[in-house]
């Protein structure tokens, strides 16, 4: 699929190569890689989308071309990249297969975790065996829904009880990321896929995403060691860093990757078939639909809006990495900047995508709402996930930020 936005040189790129082109070239060549396997979704995505089926053999596409482990070092077998990176990645899948953009999306941002809350060993270990295996991650993540999940010790070890009614990827991760809490406060585990005491509910059956595997999980006396706890001894006690709190923005910053890329594929899509189906309107004056005055205003509007959300998408992904490349010296300012930049751009994302999977009927017509074309996939996708968190919110936190210097505060929505 080509997009005059593949032509952009921004801030990451542009950087990226003056710093290391050999980096740029693992970059580029990544990224041709997941063209081809978003047009590979996107042959199928409607039938896949009515059958709701786990997406194992999605998941083997990503792994057989080399998408998971990306963010690896080379020496161990990755890519290299970095998280600006990997979230543009998933911008490309997204193009193909909103849910399975949901899913690598997340599964990147949980492979940071251990290097953000992690001993430099557990970081290290998680990296080569990401690298080496090709793992996918899912995660039990979602704070809300279900019970608590509670970390309680036994003997030499813990134990993990609770249940999550939303966990994307649970049932198909090799190895899970999940939070839980241990004398109250939160704690980040990891584990292999396969743990008893662990269940998978497989009862997702939501209007949108619906191959993103992420139905409701129980944890019933599944037996957590030490080892799997990321971090140092002891466990509590500890306020987060500036830097640590960083792991919000990185699933922020998948979303609004995902979303954009969302309108940009489907805006794609829906020139397509307009391109080879659709009619002037009778008193439009032209023979082609491709000629309308109104149809090539929608269009216009469409393609401006859907370039600067993904500008601002550019910049938010920039201003994380920033961040990250500071490391753990990064201050609270620093942090909040970082973390607004995310926001505007989920705030205009949100609010872009939505509107352009909606109109695009406007421009495809009334054939286009066939059901055999499955194009109302597109807003049925992303009306399940941005009401993930209110992003009326977000708009608020920079709203309070711009006005007030009021940081948000970290949670695991913040």
């Amino acid at each position: 699929m080509s997009l005059d936005a593949d032509n952009r040189l921004d801030s990451i790129v542009t950087t990226t190569a003056t710093a290391d082109p050999d980096n740029a070239a693992r970059f580029a060549a990544a990224l041709e890689r997941a063209d081809l396997v978003a047009a590979e979704l996107r042959a199928t995505a409607a039938e896949r989308d009515r059958a709701n089926r786990t997406p194992r053999a999605e998941v083997e596409l990503l792994r057989g071309h080399d998408l998971l482990q990306v963010q690896e070092p080379v020496a161990y077998g990755g890519s290299g990249l970095n998280y600006a990176q990997a979230a543009a990645i998933t911008r490309r899948i997204a193009r193909g297969d909103t849910s399975i953009a949901h899913l690598i999306g997340y599964h990147y941002a949980q492979t940071r975790v251990a290097p953000l809350f992690g001993t430099p060993r557990q970081a290290d270990e998680q990296s080569r065996r990401n690298a080496e295996g090709k793992l996918f991650w899912g995660g039990v993540q979602n704070p809300r829904g279900g019970s608590d999940l509670v970390l309680t010790r036994d003997r030499d070890g813990f134990r993990l009880n609770g249940r999550r009614s939303f966990a994307s990827g649970a049932s198909l991760g090799d190895h899970l990321s999940v939070t839980a809490t241990y004398d109250g406060e939160l704690v980040f585990v990891s584990l292999p896929a396969g743990r008893e005491g662990f269940r998978a509910l497989e009862d997702w059956d939501n209007i949108g995403q619906r191959l993103t595997d992420s139905g409701g999980v129980v944890f019933d006396n599944a037996r957590i060691s030490r080892s799997e706890i990321l971090g140092d001894d002891p466990i509590t006690g500890r306020v987060p860093s500036p830097y640590q709190t960083l792991v919000t923005p990185h699933w922020q910053l998948a979303f609004v990757n995902f979303y954009i890329g969302t309108a940009e594929g489907a805006l794609e899509e829906a020139l397509d078939w307009t391109r080879l189906h659709a009619a002037p309107w009778e008193t439009s004056g032209v023979e082609r639909a491709t000629d309308d005055a109104y149809i090539l205003q929608t269009v216009g509007e469409l393609r401006s809006e859907i370039s600067a959300a993904g500008l601002l998408a550019d910049r938010a992904g920039a201003a994380l990495q920033a961040a990250l490349d500071i490391g753990p010296s990064l201050t609270e300012r620093q942090r909040a900047e970082a973390a607004v930049a995310i926001y505007e751009a989920k705030y205009l994302t949100t609010k872009v995508s939505l509107a352009a999977a909606s109109r695009l009927f406007e421009i495809q017509g009334a054939r286009a709402t066939t059901n055999a074309y499955g194009f109302d996939r597109h807003w049925r996708n992303l009306r399940t996930h941005t009401v993930h968190d209110p992003v009326a919110y977000k708009a608020r936190e920079v709203g309070d930020w711009v006005l007030n210097r009021r940081a948000p505060a970290f949670s695991l929505y913040r």
